[in-house]
């Protein structure tokens, strides 16, 4: 692996000369940025070889990161996404009947999506006629909309992982973006056969994380800081 494009796993730190910080534009809150990974030409590759986050490698189930489910920010990304599922119809989405029946979430406290079949309630299987895939984000292309915005937050972002650090000796707010670790799934983390963070595979895309995800950046961080988080990369 490259010194400069994959992120340690299983726990492992980054090294200090990855980070660059950057300071919003109110002085008061500092982010410390993993400008290695965002530099880097990482790529999801679900549909095309991604091994899933199960305990056995398994491609061709196309499981990607969606075994677990998404766990949702909070009651109005619940409400939201409750209300982009009820305008799904049949043909867009395989798991319609048990949404309707059984509800999207995984219990009444609504913070997570139901797993139905060892999987995320809105992921289409192979040869789902209405598309393979979320079934959220295909709606989104199909109404011509970004896909982040019918998505929970998660699944939009992810690898990217924004972490709140101690505050500094003066009360300054600080700060984390970097990728997702293994530890950072819990300890299902350990048990994970694969994870696209730690695989050469994934660092074969045509552009740099900054650019290739510059509206997932843009959602996680806000817009002025995702402005200098570009500035502070040479962008």
């Amino acid at each position: 692996m490259s010194d400069g494009g994959t992120v340690p796993g299983r726990g492992a730190s980054v090294p200090e000369s990855r980070f660059v910080e950057v300071l919003d534009a109110d002085g008061r809150t500092r982010w410390r940025v993993d400008r290695g990974f965002l530099e880097s030409n990482w790529r999801c590759i679900w549909g095309m070889g991604c091994q899933g986050i199960e305990d056995e490698p398994a491609p061709e189930l196309h499981r990607g990161c969606c075994s677990v489910g998404a766990r949702l920010a909070d009651e109005q990304e619940a409400m939201t996404v409750a209300a982009l599922a009820s305008c799904l119809l049949p043909e867009q989405f395989e798991h319609f009947l048990v949404a309707m029946s059984q509800g999207i979430f995984a219990d009444e406290s609504r913070t997570n999506t139901r797993v139905v079949d060892g999987a995320c309630i809105f992921l289409n299987r192979p040869g789902f006629p209405g598309g393979m895939g979320c079934a959220l984000h295909l709606a989104a292309e199909d109404d011509g909309a970004e896909p982040a915005e019918y998505k929970p937050g998660v699944c939009s972002r992810l690898p990217l992982r924004a972490e709140t650090l101690p505050a500094g000796p003066d009360g300054e707010a600080r700060f984390e973006l970097r990728a997702w670790r293994r530890d950072d799934w819990g300890p299902g983390g350990d048990t994970m056969a694969w994870w696209c963070t730690e695989a050469d595979a994934c660092f074969t895309g045509d552009e740099a994380v900054v650019d290739s995800m510059a509206e997932p950046l843009r959602r996680l961080v806000g817009d002025d800081t995702a402005v200098r988080i570009r500035r502070a990369l040479g962008r």
